[in-house]
């Protein structure tokens, strides 16, 4: 933390621009032995500045540099960043001047470490960057922007507030049992306070799988036997031929993968092999893949031929759709129908024709309806969506649940305060209140260089 960092803050390639970040207590004075201009160290705060870049008497480049002083940067730490034009030998060269002048080439994400280790940003806010970075949709870039600003921090520090508020009774009770004005705060009386903090916890995590929904997309899997359409669906989903189509059985023998955006919200589309008894060994593996992903998806497209009969194949499809999110496309319906439709759940039925593509929008509606995607248009997308977050309020919401059980058990109140202790520590970890170094570097070696 005491050395000076730089690293490229832009794509490497040829562009209009180059940013090189250098960040830490001699960054001015290192990017001021390499200018030619102003005197970097004298100007104020927060100014943009024009001048060239030199190598001794030799001008590497023609540049704008911002100079901004600790404490009001992104780091807390002075900070420069150097415009100069883009191109990779140009911006490359920079960059080597600063290393030679004293920088050390930053390590993936050390910006934002610093920035949080400076107190600058929590965990939250951090994860929240990687998202940002890496939204696809509106709905992923609005999520990032509320772990950016806060709004998802604000969650976790109101959990904390309560539990605090809990355990500072309990200590007053424990440590001055003698002051009269104290109210006695039995195990009985703790549990309502914790009953409130568990269904804060409950309406978070049930939040917060809309969050992943958004973030991740819902990974939909099109199954069924050989020659129903499977790969005509993908096709009209994606709008393109993204699948071979024949009439020869056994064609798709691995998954093809497609993505689109319904509502906002990414569809990651795989088309599987069909699922029939087969010698073909390596039809076998295409279909053995077929039947784990109806058990790894978020959505089943079962797709069945209205022009054939169910067969013993499909119906050992059904059961294993059991308790999934699934739907039954039967397609082919501008052929003649022999698809006894009474054999199939009503309510999970979309008819559909890949060849005429009547019923794709149908099939999309009943996609939105299942995940109740329109219902996300109006929430206030404020959600956890970062798998560690979720796992760590997931097995505090297990220890309130222990807890409580204890208290109906009558366990002291003095062990009691112990474990709720506990569980306020473990969601601190969320935001970085309490963390492990090995936690952290993992964490921030998730982001790009320069960032």
């Amino acid at each position: 933390m005491n050395d000076t960092i730089a690293a490229i803050s832009t794509a490497l390639g040829v562009g209009a621009i180059s940013i090189i970040r250098i960040s830490g207590e001699s960054a001015i004075t290192i990017a001021n032995s390499v200018f030619r201009g102003k005197d970097l160290q004298k100007v104020p705060t927060h100014t943009i500045h024009y001048g060239h870049i030199v190598d001794g008497e030799k001008v590497i480049d023609e540049v704008l540099v911002t100079v901004m002083k600790a404490p009001k940067t992104f780091t807390v730490e002075d900070v420069v960043e150097i415009n100069c034009h883009g191109g990779i030998a140009t911006t490359n060269k920079v960059l080597e001047l600063l290393l030679t002048h004293g920088c050390r080439l930053a390590e993936p994400g050390e910006f934002t470490k610093r920035a949080f280790l400076n107190g600058r940003i929590d965990l939250i806010n951090a994860e929240g960057i990687i998202d940002l970075i890496n939204a696809k949709t509106e709905k992923s870039r609005e999520l990032a922007i509320n772990q950016l600003g806060g709004k998802v921090s604000h969650l976790i520090h109101d959990l904390r507030e309560k539990i605090i508020q809990v355990l500072a009774n309990i200590e007053v009770n424990i440590d001055y049992p003698e002051y009269e004005d104290v109210e006695e705060l039995t195990n009985q009386k703790v549990i309502p306070f914790l009953s409130e903090v568990e269904e804060d916890m409950k309406h978070i995590l049930k939040e917060s799988e809309n969050g992943k929904l958004i973030k991740e997309g819902i990974k939909t899997s099109i199954i069924g036997r050989p020659n129903v359409g499977k790969s005509s669906i993908l096709n009209r989903l994606l709008g393109e031929e993204k699948a071979i189509v024949t009439n020869i059985e056994g064609t798709t023998r691995d998954t093809v993968e497609g993505t689109i955006v319904i509502d906002g919200i990414i569809l990651n589309i795989l088309d599987t092999a069909g699922i029939r008894k087969t010698k073909d060994i390596v039809e076998q593996i295409g279909v053995q893949k077929s039947y784990d992903l109806i058990d790894h998806s978020d959505l089943i497209l079962f797709v069945l031929n209205n022009n054939e009969e169910l067969t013993s194949d499909d119906y050992e499809i059904l059961e294993k759709l059991k308790d999934k999110n699934y739907i039954i496309v039967v397609n082919k319906i501008d052929l003649e129908n022999r698809l006894d439709l009474n054999q199939l759940p009503q309510d999970h039925l979309i008819m559909m024709s890949a060849l005429t593509e009547e019923g794709i929008m149908e099939l999309k509606d009943k996609i939105k309806e299942l995940f109740h995607l329109e219902e996300l248009e109006t929430n206030d997308l404020t959600y956890l969506t970062n798998a560690r977050s979720i796992a760590i309020l997931k097995d505090a919401l297990k220890s309130l649940e222990d807890v409580k059980a204890g208290i109906e058990n009558n366990m002291p109140i003095d062990m009691i305060e112990i474990d709720i202790k506990a569980i306020w520590t473990s969601l601190g970890s969320i935001i970085g209140e309490t963390y492990e170094e090995e936690l952290i570097d993992q964490l921030f070696s998730q982001f790009c260089l320069g960032k």
